[in-house]
């Protein structure tokens, strides 16, 4: 190769390696915002990333784009490692038209998609982008379709991460949606359908971005985040720890790390409450079975009556679905169904098993959640267990009560082992409305009825409200002490590594979606 052609080739790559230009990048940092390339730098380990389709040039011609310079179109990809693991990776550069989705800023986004599905390794997408590129119209809207299609595709393949680093509007979000996870960085994160502008000069409402759409209304009002940051660079701490719990595709199985005892602070048997009507932290019941104590709470903001993530019992992954005391008595409701549904999902595609805690008096009542379709969302959580075919542990710690008993991954929608805790209770109702229900004309016509009203709820109690009358009908495997149940979770786990469990023929069921 002769030396003009070396030189030929660095001139080349500095130009398109400078983005926007000096003043676009400098706005970008300005905003607090870092560039498309150190977004993946950030993330990958160091030196692995190589970069692809740098010289792919913008396919406008009309309104004179054939005359702009948008180098590389406005978005980089390519390929690097993440722990020493392959990754596939994609990063919208805002300093090149706003990031805004062209023809050929689409095929680059579809190209590293295919290589991702192809080579069965993760795909991060770094979404900052001002939507599509009207100048382009059907192209870039043919586009985001193939996008939307290779989502789908690779939904249950392959894990799927989007990281909302600026604006994502419009037609745009529903890459993200399509994703298992999406990250979001308070105060520079944005996604919605239509934005401020548009609702004004159509509804005539003044409404601000972050109200709209900013991190913290993803993060915990309308679910579609699963991790929230105050940084950029705390969110890419989050990354990485998320792709060390799970597998690099759902032919694998998440690497195992050596097993550790959980933290000494976190003893199983003093941390619930002697009144049953008091809550705790069920996460505090979590860090006392799990190696190191170490717990990965998802959507930690949203639904928070439920509690989901991934930990590590001797050495594996596992995924914790729990009902939270602390919020709304841990019942199921609309969000926490979807939520709890959602992750069930993700984990029987990806071969990792499921622990289960459960402590709640049903579903939640009332006309709001009626109206609002409960009985819908609440079915979800019920397909996403029965359906799931991985390692299903359920413990019973305190209350399980009406439906709310069924759906937590009950025996009966085939649990591979059922554990209670001594002081459970696993009944229609709650001893204290049943006994008012079944004793209504005896306690009336006692002559001390709260008395009455008193013996017949520890009748209630001595005969339903436990967990040895499950146990006698099988529907509980053993009653164990709460200090024993790491050992039977992880003995559980190592004996059911290898289950199998066949279905009926068919091209999918049809959940309540």
């Amino acid at each position: 190769m002769s030396k003009s052609s070396t030189w030929d080739l660095k001139q080349r790559m500095q130009t398109l390696l400078q983005g926007g230009g000096e003043k676009a990048v400098e706005k970008q940092k300005q905003s607090g915002k870092l560039t498309a390339r150190e977004r993946i730098i950030s993330i990958l380990d160091a030196k692995s990333f190589h970069e692809y389709d740098l010289f792919v040039e913008q396919a406008g011609k009309d309104f004179d784009m054939d005359k702009k310079f948008l180098p590389g179109d406005g978005v980089v990809t390519g390929t690097g490692t993440v722990g020493g693991h392959p990754i596939c990776i994609y990063a919208q550069d805002f300093t090149v038209a706003g990031g805004s989705l062209g023809y050929a800023h689409a095929k680059k986004i579809t190209k590293i998609m295919d290589h991702a599905l192809s080579l069965g390794v993760p795909l991060i997408g770094i979404n900052d982008s001002g939507g599509a590129r009207i100048q382009e119209g059907v192209n870039a809207l043919a586009g985001y379709g193939e996008i939307f299609f290779r989502n789908t595709t690779a939904s249950g393949v392959i894990p799927q991460l989007s990281v909302i680093l600026g604006p994502c509007a419009g037609g745009a979000v529903y890459s993200p949606a399509l994703t298992d996870f999406v990250f979001v960085v308070d105060k520079i994160s944005q996604m919605f359908i239509t934005g401020p502008e548009v609702i004004k000069t159509v509804l005539g409402e003044d409404v601000d971005k972050e109200t709209l759409g900013g991190a913290r209304t993803h993060a915990e009002i309308t679910g579609n985040a699963h991790f929230y940051a105050n940084s950029e660079e705390e969110c890419f701490a989050q990354i990485k720890k998320l792709l060390e719990f799970i597998p690099w595709n759902c032919q694998k199985k998440a690497d195992s790390l050596p097993k550790k005892s959980p933290r000494k602070e976190y003893r199983l048997d003093n941390i619930i409450p002697a009144d049953p009507a008091k809550p705790y932290d069920v996460r505090n019941i979590i860090k006392g079975m799990v190696d190191d104590s170490d717990f990965l709470e998802i959507q930690e903001l949203f639904a928070p009556n439920i509690v989901i993530g991934f930990a590590r019992i001797e050495g594996n992954t596992v995924g914790i679905v729990a009902n939270q005391p602390l919020y709304l008595a841990g019942v199921l409701d609309v969000d926490s169904s979807d939520k709890a549904a959602r992750f069930v999902r993700f984990c029987d595609a990806f071969n990792i098993p499921l622990i289960t805690l459960v402590d709640l008096p049903g579903y939640l009542p009332g006309v709001d959640q009626e109206h609002a379709g409960v009985i819908r969302h609440g079915a979800k959580l019920l397909y996403a267990y029965s359906e799931a075919t991985v390692p299903k542990i359920t413990v019973i710690l305190r209350k399980a009560y009406g439906g709310g008993y069924i759906a937590m991954c009950s025996h009966h929608l085939r649990a591979d082992f059922v554990f209670a805790w001594p002081d459970a209770q696993i009944a229609v109702m709650g001893p204290e409305g049943a006994a008012n229900i079944i004793f209504r004309s005896e306690i009336k016509n006692a002559e001390n009825p709260e008395e009455m009203r008193q013996q017949k709820i520890e009748e209630y109690k001595e005969k339903f409200a436990n967990p040895y009358v499950a146990a006698a009908y099988g529907y509980v495997e053993a009653v164990i002490e709460p200090k024993e149940t790491r050992h039977f979770v992880a003995h559980a786990l190592s004996i059911s590594k290898n289950k199998t469990q066949s279905t009926p023929y068919k091209k999918h069921g049809i959940a309540p979606f």
